[in-house]
């Protein structure tokens, strides 16, 4: 059966060039789109949900929610529910799709930053009668400003992979050109495949590209240990500090008169291309909101209320999402199993030597690059249908994720204990196993749990490919309006499920702490 499926894939062909630049730049569009939106609209609702901004202690709960909320339920659920209320082929619903659901997790790890942030410059602002808008914008913003571009960057990564499924959902680009494909079955196979080699280049090139943003709009160095970090410390490495014409070097107190420096300069330049990108996103994409058949607005709305279980029972949901946790930690497993090997050897104080550490690096971006929607789809091939393409699928992804995250989290442990052991003369396993993994546990569980709870709420990939668990009746309830209340209980109860393994996760932390 593998060889059959395999060669139902070859050859690989792409669209024409003109066709595959179309696609290209539709993809990004909506991409760049969406996640724009969340970025923008992450900052009031962290604003909202961090411990020392929020206006009232309620509200913070409120900016939780939001963000607890919009990370459970699907992208691609989100967009079969707009595509009723816009034009068949609308760039819209795709756009709002990635939008809300990546507030979820920017205004989370945004919130997180701000919490994490020196007090001293807003309550100085505060004392100087500053008012809250600017005790935030000139004490909290700028020191939480590098980790917001980077997470906007994370999360731009994500919904770039994720777009391949948003294809099933109607919304236009490679997705939906690769869903074509893999329809026309099986002369289509080869096409549907060569797309989805396109999404993983783009995928990749977005490490390096998401490391010279940081590095020339932020004016500070990589220090990351991905692909992308490593080739800029490479390119700018002995650079020298800037100076003037007359040779004198750019100090602090020069800067303060903010002289047109090449650094500003540069600074500038970036910003601006950046504004330039967001109009051409909206050009490719194609964003008309004439779409919106607005008379459809408040009805798609009121039929996600009251609850309902349809012709279902509870007992069925129940069922169901209990299959997808199943998944989820069965993926979960696979994952940590294989990771914690690739992770550790992409560690650079695990690893012998620093070839290895390269090779295993390079390998976790290629498992982040393929997107699990594909994978999935080629295993279907191989197992048929059901929950084992799921599993598979989700735990391939799940390898790149997670091992990068330990690789990152080995690598900044305290070096002491490490150190201590050589001295004694213990071998690297030794002190692999007695510093570094105990050193790096409370992370590693952490880490795991938090790959558990991505995928619970990926659940709809299972649907898509024919397997069982929510993401079934999630789909199938998405795409009618009258089973809306259907859609709102399966996330209501989704929802529970994350937030008990979040729980679950900050026990887990305590303890091993």
């Amino acid at each position: 059966m593998f060889v059959a499926g395999t060669a139902q894939m070859d050859p690989i062909s792409f669209p024409s060039p003109g066709d595959l630049v179309y696609l290209i730049g539709l993809t990004l569009g909506i991409v760049i789109l969406g996640t724009v939106v969340a970025a923008v609209i992450s900052v009031p609702v962290a604003w909202v949900a961090a411990a020392n901004t929020t206006p009232v202690s309620w509200m913070r709960w409120l900016g939780r929610a939001i963000g607890a909320v919009t990370r459970a339920v699907p992208d691609v659920v989100i967009a079969l529910a707009f595509s009723l209320t816009f034009a068949l082929g609308s760039p819209l619903p795709g756009i709002l799709a990635l939008g809300i659901h990546s507030i979820g997790m920017i205004s989370k790890l945004f919130a997180d930053a701000v919490e994490q942030i020196d007090d001293g410059p807003r309550l100085a602002i505060r004392a100087a009668g500053g008012s809250r808008a600017q005790e935030f914008w000139a004490g909290v913003f700028p020191q939480v400003l590098p980790s917001w571009i980077a997470t906007t960057l994370h999360r731009f990564d994500i919904n770039l992979r994720g777009s391949a499924i948003l294809g099933y959902a109607g919304v236009g680009g490679l997705g939906y050109a690769m869903k074509i494909s893999f329809a026309q079955f099986p002369t289509g196979y080869g096409r549907g495949l060569g797309i989805a080699i396109v999404i993983f280049v783009l995928c990749v090139v977005l490490e390096v590209v998401s490391s010279t943003i940081r590095r020339n709009l932020l004016g500070v160095e990589p220090s990351g240990r991905g692909l992308g970090d490593r080739i800029v410390r490479r390119a700018t490495r002995n650079r020298p500090a800037p100076v003037r014409r007359d040779g004198t070097a750019v100090t602090v107190a020069s800067m303060s008169r903010r002289p047109w420096t090449p650094r500003r300069v540069r600074n500038t330049a970036w910003s601006l291309g950046a504004v330039a990108l967001l109009v051409a996103s909206w050009w490719m994409a194609g964003v008309d909101f004439d779409d919106i058949a607005w008379n459809q607005v408040m009805p798609t709305l009121r039929s996600f209320w009251p609850l309902s279980l349809g012709t279902h029972s509870f007992g069925e949901f129940a069922g169901a999402l209990l299959v997808t946790v199943q998944v989820a930690f069965a993926a979960a497993l696979l994952s940590l199993v294989l990771s914690l090997v690739v992770g550790s050897l992409a560690a650079r104080n695990v690893a012998p030597n620093g070839p290895v550490r390269t090779v295993f690096r390079v390998v976790l971006v290629v498992f982040r690059g393929v997107p699990e929607l594909v994978l999935a789809i080629f295993l279907i091939m191989v197992t048929g249908l059901g929950n084992q393409a799921g599993v598979v699928a989700l735990a391939f992804g799940g390898i790149g994720l997670l091992g990068k995250l330990i690789a990152d989290s080995f690598e900044e442990v305290p070096s002491g204990p490490e150190r201590a052991l050589t001295a004694a003369g213990a071998t690297r396993g030794q002190r692999y196993l007695a510093a570094t993994l105990p050193q790096g546990m409370p992370s590693l569980v952490g880490n795991s749990l938090y790959l558990v709870d991505t995928n619970i709420r990926a659940a709809t990939l299972l649907g898509i490919v024919g397997g069982g668990g929510v993401g079934f009746y999630l789909t199938n309830a998405s795409t009618v309006l009258t089973l809306h209340g259907q859609v709102t209980t399966l996330v209501l109860m989704v929802l529970v499920a994350v937030l008990a393994v979040e729980g679950l996760a900050a026990w887990m932390r305590r303890v091993y702490r």
